[in-house]
């Protein structure tokens, strides 16, 4: 026999036992360890970071996957357009709730 458990679409294996919960599960219901999200998808600190520092060059699109506008930042970095543009975006994500964010760039 094996040990061997899959898991589905919705699902995912608890740090702590390993058993399979609920994706969106806080606890899990067999150890009761609450369950970590920092590591699935995108950080929200991380994208306020990349659009102030790397925002005129489209740093903080290519880190959020939207490589199509993170390359029109690169082509038009000489104008500070981007630039101005990224800062905007930064007082965006620095004002949007974490829900908001996730359900945004992170697919739920």
């Amino acid at each position: 026999m094996s040990d061997f458990v899959a898991k589905g679409a919705d699902e995912k294996f608890c740090g702590e036992c390993g058993s399979v919960v609920k994706a969106k599960a806080e606890i899990c219901p067999k150890c009761g360890v609450r369950q970590r999200f920092a590591s699935e998808g995108k950080s929200k600190t991380t994208a306020i970071l990349f659009a102030l520092f790397l925002g005129g060059v489209g740093g903080h699109k290519f880190y959020l996957g939207q490589t199509g506008q993170g390359i029109v930042y690169l082509v038009f970095f000489w104008t500070f357009i981007p630039a101005i543009i990224a800062f905007i975006e930064f007082i965006i994500y620095l004002t949007m709730s974490d829900e908001a964010f996730n359900a945004k760039y992170n697919n739920g």
